[in-house]
């Protein structure tokens, strides 16, 4: 066949329909296997700031579910890590919420402390770990703002009311083999007192030495737990 002179002939038409096709159909393999513009990723590993996402996902989780109800893997979840981030940095739960609370005591290290030592020394030993504490200006800061939001918040009252009891009355009562009220109105009574001598600060009880509030509750406490 005679090809009109300048008109290209079947063969280099067929080889750039090919090259066309090729070539949009490469185009549409990278658009496909590129992630849609905001989207983020279901699982994704640590980041700088990992830490403090999870710690403000436990904030809010803790806020609308209370201590009992919420889960590391519902904590996770709202941080979109997977839960062994969580484990990694907090352990438990009640590493979290310790953390995201910014609480100056944590039950792994203070109920041990209490239960270390003779059973007839066991008020003071309460009183002082929890004073000891306490001291720490730094401390009370945290523990102010939830005795505050607790007693105009049901919500925040029963969150720290569900972490105390399970978290520090339950161990120390089982471990102790004592009835839950007897734990339950020593921790009352301490309560009061750190009212009164961190937040309130009614003096002389607010400048009295951590000694001389062992020598005044010592008794007090352990006639409570022990009889």
């Amino acid at each position: 066949m005679t090809t009109e002179p300048g008109t290209p002939g079947r063969d280099a038409t067929d080889t750039t329909d090919k090259a066309g096709t090729a070539d949009k159909a490469h185009k549409g393999v990278k658009r496909r296997g590129r992630p849609a513009a905001g989207r983020r990723p279901g699982r994704r590993p640590g980041s700088a700031d990992t830490r403090g996402e999870i710690l403000a996902a436990a904030r809010k989780t803790f806020a609308e579910k209370g201590f009992d109800k919420a889960t590391i893997r519902g904590i996770a979840r709202e941080a979109r890590v997977d839960p062994a981030l969580v484990h990694h940095y907090f352990a438990t739960k009640e590493g979290l919420f310790v953390a995201a609370m910014r609480l100056p005591m944590d039950p792994s290290q203070v109920v041990p402390q209490i239960l270390d030592g003779p059973r007839e020394e066991l008020g003071r030993r309460v009183a002082r770990v929890l004073l000891t504490l306490m001291h720490n200006r730094e401390a009370v800061e945290p523990v102010v703002g939830l005795f505050r939001a607790a007693m105009t918040n049901e919500q925040a009252a029963a969150t720290l009311r569900e972490f105390f009891n399970q978290a520090i009355v339950s161990r120390l009562a089982n471990a102790l083999d004592i009835p839950y009220v007897r734990m339950q109105a020593a921790v009352a009574q301490m309560s009061g007192l750190m009212m009164m001598r961190y937040i309130l600060r009614i003096e002389p009880l607010a400048s009295a030495t951590i000694d001389e509030l062992v020598d005044l509750v010592g008794p007090t406490l352990q006639r409570y737990l022990v009889g």
